[in-house]
């Protein structure tokens, strides 16, 4: 099976800070503001633009975005139009949000445009790993770049959350019905006459799930996918995926996993790059996650639990055994702050957000297999692997060839710094920034650095045709 089961949410603390201008305060979204002016104007605001937002419904899930659109990108990426679609595709999916995931109730994850709940220190959520579908979405609508004429798109993005969909109809035994809604968007971007321009080429989409929630077969096994990558239209646009399939997936792109950090402004970031720059490191490596029995892929994460445990320099946050730190996000972040190095194992399927989440916190990841991150995200990580990560491969590991500790710390202090200081600087372009962050913020994000590779693909499909009709 290739999808994963989230795991359940706990009670939620703060991220201890070594930064005196890292707040602790409560997130502005739930602060009560003193100034009743303030306030009262705040208030009206919030509330018409929640009725203009959904004027038959009651979301308390729901945050309005800010309306505001600029043509001034500043080099921050291409111009894109975003297509209007009917709610059924995006918003409406979450009037269900309490089963919207098979395995969890979605609605606190659905606040904040798909943050999640605030955490106590400003610009940090408790963020599911799994809701990129809407992140990506909010940050759009407030992009820079984001025109209101189609005429002067390089880039059309179609705001489809397939993801939160799929989830909510992986037990759907009827095929039509699973299948119904991704037909059915379909039918409607054919229809556009944007579409009918280059054929879909210059289209994107991106979805909350790896590829492999959407790519169900005839011959293969039915573990609850849907059929929406393999539509012949879709397979014409470009797909924004957590994971792509590493060997069917041309169309498809890997973004990172959303992490717990979103900020609005280049002072937050930097304040968070120099706390983590600055932690002290007292153990070697880390492990935060639970074996897979019976999953073959997964074996060496069976090796990795006992070597951990045999170690005292390393710490090891077993998620089966029932951790509560396991499933809080800042405790996860603390561990690996803690960390020089933090093993990335494939589990469910290849990729896992907690390699996201070591690099937030300043540690260097470590990749058993290729396909966690070298053949995934290759718009985010430098080309030379060993500049910021350690692979040791996993059959050397299943096989006693190789201790985990051994390599890790054969490696020499000097070259760990290099490598740490490489991995800090990949912060920024692996955030998801804050969507209410006004205009450029100062540093190219998630959604930047995907806007700039898509224009670049469109920009060479062009050139191609050309080149093709001379």
């Amino acid at each position: 099976m290739f999808f994963r089961k989230p795991s359940p949410t706990t009670p939620l603390h703060s991220l201890p800070s070594q930064t005196p201008s890292f707040s602790k305060s409560k997130d502005p979204h739930n602060h009560i503001i003193t100034n009743k002016l303030k306030y009262t104007i705040f208030l009206s605001l919030f509330l018409l633009s929640w009725l203009l937002l959904l004027p038959h419904h009651h979301h308390h899930h729901l945050t309005p975005l800010q309306n505001k659109t600029t043509t001034t990108c500043q080099g921050s990426g291409p111009l894109f139009y975003i297509y209007a679609l009917p709610s059924r595709f995006n918003l409406g999916l979450l009037q269900r949000c309490h089963n919207l995931n098979i395995y969890t109730n979605m609605c606190p994850h659905v606040a904040n445009n798909g943050l999640g709940q605030p955490l106590p220190t400003p610009s940090w959520y408790a963020t599911h790993q799994f809701i990129g579908d809407m992140i990506v979405h909010a940050r759009l609508q407030n992009h820079p770049c984001r025109t209101s004429d189609p005429h002067a798109a390089r880039l059309f993005y179609i705001p489809f959350y397939g993801g939160l969909h799929a989830s909510s109809v992986f037990r759907e035994h009827n095929l039509t019905l699973r299948d119904a809604l991704a037909v059915d968007l379909v039918d409607f971007i054919q229809s556009q006459p944007w579409w009918k321009r280059n054929n879909g080429k210059d289209h994107f989409v991106a979805v909350g799930r790896t590829a492999w929630d959407f790519m169900r077969t005839k011959d293969g096994p039915d573990f609850g996918a849907n059929i929406f990558l393999n539509l012949p239209t879709v397979r014409n646009m470009s797909v924004l995926t957590v994971e792509r399939h590493p060997w069917q997936g041309h169309n498809q792109f890997a973004i990172p996993y959303p992490s717990y950090f979103h900020p609005k402004t280049l002072s937050e970031m930097l304040t968070w790059q120099n706390t983590v720059r600055q932690r002290p490191r007292p153990f070697l490596f880390s492990f935060v996650g639970g074996t897979r029995p019976n999953l073959a892929k997964a074996k060496v994460r069976d090796h990795i639990v006992t070597q951990c445990h045999a170690s005292e320099r390393c710490i090891l946050v077993q998620c089966a055994s029932g951790d509560a730190r396991c499933h809080n996000p800042m405790n996860v972040v603390e561990v690996m702050s803690k960390s020089t190095f933090c093993l990335q194992a494939p589990g469910d399927s290849f990729t896992r957000r907690s390699t996201f989440d070591s690099v937030l916190a300043g540690c260097i990841p470590v990749f058993f297999s290729e396909h966690t991150a070298y053949t995934q995200y290759v718009w985010y990580f430098p080309t030379e692997r060993d500049t910021y990560s350690v692979f040791i491969d996993e059959r050397e590991v299943n096989e006693g060839k190789k201790k985990i500790e051994d390599v890790l710390a054969g490696i020499e202090e000097k070259e760990v710094e290099k490598m740490r200081e490489v991995v800090i600087g990949l912060i920024p372009k692996l955030t998801y920034t804050h969507p209410n962050a006004s205009g450029v913020v100062g540093f190219e994000d998630v959604v930047d650095v995907a806007l700039q590779q898509l224009s670049r693909l469109v920009l060479d499909e062009t050139r191609s045709l050309v080149s093709a009709d001379i």
